[in-house]
């Protein structure tokens, strides 16, 4: 299955007073990260993913963290994203937040390819994803 990873400095805006993460913040960063991994697999910004595939987004239906050791204001960490399982409509990443090779979080989430629903265009429906996009989801 397709990998991405990305590294950055964890920023103040990021922490609580005391100076470490919030742990929404985790959620956030994995979801931007989601992005990019997309984007890695597809060759398209996510703007350009949505004209060519017309498509109403990949909304989250499940997520969770496994959280093993904080991290900090200024500490310099990865994350490194995973497409576990590929299906016909949804799709699983698992991330691993990472500083100085160690596994501080595992972020897991759940994903559905969706469409504006053709009876009501005020709702999503969940639509298959492209079979070549699916196919580079899973780094064939």
């Amino acid at each position: 299955m397709l990998k991405n990873s990305r590294s950055f400095r964890i920023e103040w805006g990021d922490c609580d007073p005391a100076g470490i993460v919030f742990y929404p913040r985790y959620f956030a960063m994995f979801d931007h990260s989601t992005t990019m991994l997309i984007s890695a697999a597809s060759g398209l910004s996510k703007y350009e993913l949505l004209k060519k595939y017309s498509f109403a987004g990949y909304p989250m239906v499940d997520t969770r963290g496994k959280f093993a050791i904080p991290t900090r204001f200024g500490d310099d960490v990865t994350i490194e994203s995973e497409f576990t399982k590929v299906g016909k409509s949804s799709f699983e990443i698992e991330h691993k937040l990472m500083k100085d090779g160690k596994v501080c979080l595992e972020g897991f989430e759940t994903r559905v390819w969706v469409s504006k629903d053709p009876a009501d265009p005020s709702k999503i429906r969940s639509t298959p994803i492209p079979d070549d996009l699916a196919a580079k989801f899973r780094g064939e």
